[in-house]
């Protein structure tokens, strides 16, 4: 294993043949060719379809690098320190770490996503949009063409108290002019009325959260649509596939709201198989901090994932002093 603490600044390279720029960070190396994602370091080198790489990439930036690790597949992804960010290559592969393949480098957060969003910008073409389902973006192949920066610079909703609530109000989708999706066409888009008493306006509110969903846009991106304290809620619309393998370092709460979604759940340090989850309409799951999970949604479904954003679960969890899962029966 080769492992750094330095701090890199990213470096941009000529186009090649195809259009497309390579970067550079620290001893890591991106390239893509019109069909191809590649990813080289000192003791090893990585091929992704050139559409897979640039969802987990989305997700990987517009998410601020998420809660703990994000496996791009089996092999690439990031773990994120909050303020700093490993970027690494088969660190959570039990055969690269045995072969002393894997690789790890450090790198101050603001560097990591400016280098990522250039490389999202360059290797987007136009039509192509990495948030979307596959039946509503165009194709990620092919030469450079143009790009797609409106789509690849959507930011996640961030409530600050509750969608309705007052200096909360412009999140609600229909208020954003955004279409029922196609798979939706049948939910409810009635909202409930609220009275509150005389006093109490801006502390009581109500919103259909089926019909916010419904008019989602994006896949697989969760949306903070309550907030109290440090507990979120973050729900989403999912279709296909997860884009990336989600590594935990806190417990997550998922509620299925709609249709069925199935889990691989897997080791988060080896990628060793732990369970199949099938989520039907109503299931509630716990996942645990110490495992990795994707998801495959065959429809269109809704999920609500709640999240307790506080910055020290992850040392108290790693201390002992938190459990990795959240209940015991």
């Amino acid at each position: 294993m080769t492992l750094t603490g330095a701090t890199p600044h990213g470096e941009v390279h000529e186009p090649n043949e195809f259009g497309y720029k390579s970067f550079s960070l620290g001893e890591f190396h991106f390239s893509r060719d019109e069909y191809f994602a590649y990813v080289r370091w000192p003791t090893g080198h990585h091929v992704m379809s050139a559409d897979a790489f640039l969802r987990a990439l989305q997700r990987d930036v517009a998410w601020e690098f998420f809660y703990g690790i994000v496996n791009f597949d089996g092999v690439v992804g990031t773990v994120n320190h909050y303020g700093t960010v490993d970027l690494f290559a088969g660190r959570y592969n039990d055969a690269y770490r045995r072969a002393e393949l894997d690789h790890v480098e450090n790198i101050e957060t603001p560097v990591i996503k400016a280098t990522f969003a250039a490389i999202l910008s360059d290797w987007t073409n136009e039509g192509f949009d990495p948030f979307a389902s596959p039946e509503e973006t165009g194709s990620a192949f092919g030469p450079k063409n143009g790009d797609n920066d409106a789509a690849i610079t959507r930011h996640r909703v961030t409530a600050q108290r509750m969608v309705s609530l007052p200096g909360d109000e412009p999140l609600r989708n229909d208020d954003n002019g955004h279409p029922v999706n196609r798979m939706f066409a049948d939910v409810d888009q009635d909202e409930p009325e609220v009275y509150a008493e005389p006093g109490f306006e801006a502390e009581v509110g109500s919103f259909n959260l089926f019909a916010y969903l419904s008019r989602s846009p994006v896949t697989w991106n969760p949306s903070v649509v309550s907030v109290c304290r440090e507990s979120l809620y973050c729900p989403t619309t999912e279709e296909y596939i997860l884009p990336i393998i989600h590594g935990n370092d806190r417990a997550e709460w998922f509620v299925q709201l709609s249709d069925e979604i199935t889990w691989d759940v897997e080791d988060r340090d080896t990628g060793r198989k732990r369970a199949k989850v099938v989520m039907k309409a109503g299931d509630v799951a716990a996942m645990p901090s110490d495992i990795r999970h994707q998801g495959y949604s065959p429809k269109r479904s809704m999920l609500l994932v709640w999240e307790n954003a506080s910055l020290k679960i992850p040392q108290l969890i790693s201390s002992g002093q938190f459990p990795t899962q959240p209940v015991d029966f």
